[in-house]
């Protein structure tokens, strides 16, 4: 798996949803630069199980993300009409209604092949003929971006595996307590604790107070 923390964010340009109900032609990341914290985040398919309770999930706590100035962002290889109707289904009916955040569109499998998430690959036979081996669907990634277009979290869940977005939120208070304090955040750090500075007197002084 690539490891892309710490490296550019690989760029695109695609079909999506945005409000819930317009789709809208090249979509990119881009338009964040400078601007705004980005939560990217794959999920296998829509009309499926374990991706609705995930993405009601962000929606239900988007407020807590844009206070702290963070975009969200889903994708999966499933086209912009298969998502615009999958918005347009209640809830109560295995749909995801009221989700107003982007849903890209990756219908060519390359945003998923260049972030390292797509649960299979292209593979030739004998002959030279290409054939597709595995599922061509996304496993459960998300990348927390900053605003400079760095890649400054990864995580990859396999499919049955749903995510836990406070967790999300953490790493995000994490990421800006770092960027303007300096300093490091330990294990189990949440927002409010104080933070631990990058020396051995440090380390000494945080763990005198636990």
């Amino acid at each position: 798996m690539s490891v892309l923390v710490g490296k550019k964010a690989p760029v695109f340009k695609t079909n999506a949803v945005i409000n819930g109900n317009e789709i809208v032609e090249n979509f990119s990341l881009d338009q964040y630069l400078g601007k705004k914290y980005v939560v990217f985040f794959f999920y296998p398919a829509d009309f499926t199980f374990v991706c609705p309770t995930e993405l009601i999930a962000f929606q239900d706590q988007i407020a807590e993300f844009e206070a702290r100035n963070v975009a969200v962002v889903g994708a999966s290889t499933d086209s912009a009409f298969s998502h615009w109707k999958w918005l347009q289904t209640p809830q109560n009916e295995g749909g995801i209604k009221g989700v107003k955040y982007p849903i890209i569109a990756d219908q060519t499998l390359m945003i998923s092949t260049n972030y390292d998430v797509l649960a299979g690959s292209l593979e030739y036979n004998d002959q030279g003929e290409e054939y597709f081996e595995g599922v061509p669907q996304a496993y459960r990634g998300l990348f927390l971006i900053d605003k400079d277009g760095i890649v400054r979290h990864q995580v990859v869940n396999d499919m049955p595996l749903g995510r836990n977005v406070e967790e999300v939120l953490r790493l995000v208070d994490a990421l800006q307590f770092t960027e303007v304090h300096g300093e490091v955040c330990p294990a189990n750090w949440k927002k409010g604790k104080a933070g631990l500075k990058a020396t051995q007197e440090g380390i000494s002084d945080y763990l005198s107070k636990k």
